[in-house]
């Protein structure tokens, strides 16, 4: 899916003005999913789901990817389209109550899947990680951050359609089921700024605990 590049893109209100909306293609981007398969699994009324399911389907956020007989009627198995990824301009404009709705059904999401790895051994393999850094910079300093993580989430892209590539060639033998998490926003100051840096990271692949001070 290109890009939505900027605020008159009428996908970016339509498709994320509502939050049901936004759980739904949450879902979607991972796998496909039924709008019955949807309600159960966020909790909402069949009517409304299928009702925002028939919005993203006429916007082009999501497809039909098959039709399956269930109990004498056909259910509709649907799939986004690809990531929505929304620039750095077109979120600039996006009204702050559908930012508002985007980053916590995001978060929710995020906590989730995260807690439910972590759970089942997610972090356990020697070459899993697990970063919090607390920084303070400049404005300057922000956007140089800003776009490390831009080119890391597209080199991350890349390695993605490479490994599908070769799984679909060895039949998926091997596959496995990864997680990665950007985040970069302006967090209250944990304490004045000393000239040194703070933080903490697991890194299993060193298989200890680091601490980061002056």
């Amino acid at each position: 899916m290109r890009a939505i590049n900027h605020i008159n893109d009428p996908r970016i209100v339509k498709g994320l003005a509502h939050p049901l909306r936004i759980s739904i293609l949450e879902v979607l981007m991972d796998r496909e999913a039924s709008p019955s398969q949807l309600a159960d699994e966020l909790n909402a009324p069949l009517g409304n789901v299928s009702y925002h399911v028939r919005i993203l389907d006429n916007l082009g956020l999501v497809k039909l990817t098959r039709k399956k007989p269930r109990r004498g009627a056909i259910e509709h198995y649907y799939k986004a389209q690809g990531r929505v990824r929304v620039s750095d301009d077109a979120w600039g404009e996006v009204p702050g109550i559908v930012k508002e709705a985007f980053v916590n059904s995001t978060l929710r999401t995020v906590g989730d899947v995260v807690t439910q790895a972590a759970a089942v051994g997610g972090f356990d393999r020697a070459d899993a990680h697990l970063t919090r850094q607390p920084l303070t910079v400049d404005e300057q300093g922000f956007r140089e951050i800003a776009a490390a993580l831009h080119r890391l989430s597209d080199e991350l892209h890349e390695i993605h359609e490479r490994a599908g590539e070769r799984l679909r060639a060895a039949n998926h033998n091997d596959e496995i089921h990864a997680g990665a998490v950007l985040m970069l926003f302006e967090a209250p100051p944990e304490r004045p700024y000393d000239g040194g840096s703070d933080g903490w990271s697991i890194s299993r692949r060193s298989s200890r605990l680091r601490t980061k001070t002056r």
